[in-house]
């Protein structure tokens, strides 16, 4: 990805820590696995774990009075459940104590220009979020959607109140094109995200595209790159 180095010069940076979601959604990783990542999520102080939805009481259990926010997933990962599935598996997340969802927007509706399905199934999870305090994620794939699509997407998860839209894709340069069309069309109304963000350079692109998340499953590893390029700040240690 691209930087811009008037936004990313180390000394200008808001805390890296600050801005991560760490990401616990591996299919194979053990109860343990899970554990050490929360517990790593508190040693730094990031934004949010984001954990299996069969992980989530094991995680607020331990992040529950720590400050950091317990996320999870539903429609995931490729969004082509029904509404009522995905309606259904925010709520129980949301009364187990879960304070963020993540969507994977259906990307087949959308390439079908089914925009009004799109737009429906997001308000209703916005509403089903917000009346519980928490914040709704709407993710975009952008492997399959071209930048039209990019633009209405964005638009109807504004419409729909969604908290963030978050960018994912396999492919590097797809995404750092869609983190440029997103920025345009959501912010500031709508926060934007990075996901699947696996170096440093990756996450100083991202905030310099205006990201106030990224989703990495590599915490340890920025944070470490973080502090031998600026250093330890006055006074402490960057987490």
């Amino acid at each position: 990805m691209e930087t811009a180095p008037s936004d990313t010069a180390p000394e200008r940076s808001e805390r890296l820590a600050g801005m991560i979601d760490h990401t616990l959604l591996q299919p194979e990783i053990s109860d343990e696995e899970v554990i050490a990542g929360c517990r790593l999520a508190v040693r730094h102080k990031v934004a949010s774990v984001l954990v299996r939805p069969s992980d989530a009481e094991l995680a607020l259990g331990i992040l529950g009075s720590t400050g950091i926010r317990v996320g999870s997933v539903a429609g995931f990962p490729c969004g082509w459940e029904t509404t009522p599935a995905k309606l259904y598996q925010a709520r129980d997340l949301l009364r187990r104590g879960v304070q963020e969802i993540e969507v994977t927007v259906n990307t087949g509706k959308l390439r079908s220009r089914q925009f009004q399905y799109v737009e429906m199934e997001l308000q209703q999870l916005a509403d089903a979020c917000h009346e519980r305090g928490a914040l709704l994620k709407a993710v975009l794939d952008t492997t399959h959607l071209g930048k039209d699509l990019q633009i209405i997407a964005c638009k109807l998860a504004k419409r729909s109140r969604a908290d963030f839209v978050v960018i994912s894709g396999k492919e590097e340069a797809l995404v750092r094109d869609a983190l440029r069309v997103a920025a345009a069309q959501c912010i500031p109304r709508t926060q934007l995200k990075a996901a699947g963000i696996e170096t440093l350079e990756q996450a100083l692109a991202a905030k310099a595209f205006g990201c106030t998340r990224i989703g990495t499953a590599k915490t340890a590893e920025l944070l470490d790159a973080w502090r031998r390029r600026t250093g330890p700040p006055p006074g402490g240690v960057v987490s």
